[in-house]
């Protein structure tokens, strides 16, 4: 596509704020060891771990920050731990993680890491699945944190992702736009899609939900009324892509999504980032962090390249519902 090259454009400028946020869940934990080689100065790192909630896109991050520190040969403990989409369990964990000691945490989604960051201002935080860190009030600035927060974010390329669905879906009049109320900055990238749908002359309306058991319920309300669907890298939602498939299936609505795991649930396509790289790339920010005194006050967010994004589409649910992706040059198709 044409326009993915104004992802990285953007990136730079420090104009786009969106971030995957969430909703909020319930305590879990476990803790394992790491690589038996230590590192450099001997040392075995105590680290701490706050996953918002279970979704494919969060877990495939969390298991690219672990590859990230074995690759490393650093030796380590690891405390894992999901507030299972519950922002009161986020607080407690983080106070938790806070009061055992960490030398590091990592926080897996925004309102995992604005836990932790309210937390403490001493301990290294290193957050992911986080689109725009400065919008969300963890670091002064993008390019400069200046506090004990830095990371890797999930930008992802929204106009892009509607020209997308211009191409699938041709006669496209109105486009319903599907996300969390309590994510805001989903609510962002709503409103990206916004301007981007605006430019190309396609109605759309806004349909949201406070919590997972909403989705059924907006999604039937949407049908007669659009023409296609379009939701961004929303935790509630991702978390429950496999009812939004459901319902929007049944109905022939095709739905463009914000992430490739939300393809693999049942979405039509979406150009996505990889998870795992994005943790992937955290791992290697805690590691300079822990082994080489890094500060994140002086790291800038770190960001995947334009070109790293993949076109993905699901065929089983373009043959369900009448799609043809055939056209789709250079796609990945689960």
């Amino acid at each position: 596509m044409k326009r993915l090259k104004t992802l990285a454009s953007a990136v730079v400028a420090g104009t786009l704020a969106l971030a995957l946020a969430a909703c909020g869940g319930n305590d879990g934990g476990a803790s394992a060891e790491g690589s038996s080689t230590a590192g450099a100065t001997g040392d075995t790192y105590k680290i701490g771990v706050l996953q918002l909630t279970e979704h494919a896109a969060l877990d495939a991050s969390n298991e690219g920050f672990i590859a990230a520190l074995d690759d490393a040969g650093i030796s380590y403990e690891v405390d894992q731990q999901n507030a299972q989409n519950d922002q009161s369990a986020c607080q407690t964990i983080a106070s938790k993680l806070v009061n055992d000691g960490d030398d590091l945490i990592l926080t897996i989604g925004t309102p995992a890491a604005q836990a932790v960051a309210s937390a403490t201002s001493d301990i290294p935080i290193i957050g992911t699945a986080i689109t725009d860190f400065a919008e969300s009030g963890l670091v002064a600035d993008n390019e400069a944190p200046g506090g004990n927060v830095t990371g890797s974010s999930d930008l992802t390329p929204v106009a892009d992702q509607i020209e997308l669905l211009e191409q699938l879906v041709p006669g496209a009049k109105t486009v319903g736009l599907l996300y969390c109320t309590a994510e805001s900055n989903s609510e962002v990238q709503i409103s990206m899609a916004e301007e981007a749908l605006d430019a190309a002359g396609i109605a759309h309306e806004r349909y949201s939900v406070s919590s997972s058991n909403e989705i059924q319920q907006v999604i039937e309300s949407m049908v007669g009324k659009v023409d296609a669907i379009y939701t961004p890298t929303d935790n509630t939602i991702a978390a429950g892509m496999a009812t939004v498939s459901m319902v929007a299936n049944e109905n022939d609505l095709p739905v463009i999504v914000g992430c490739d795991t939300m393809v693999e649930d049942g979405g039509l396509a979406s150009y996505s980032i990889n998870y795992y790289d994005l943790g992937y790339k955290a791992g290697e920010m805690a590691v300079e962090i822990l082994t080489e005194g890094a500060d994140p006050a002086e790291m800038p967010i770190e960001y995947l390249a334009a070109e790293d994004c993949q076109l993905i589409a699901n065929q089983a649910t373009a043959d369900e519902i009448g799609i043809d992706i055939s056209g789709l040059e250079n796609a990945e198709i689960v």
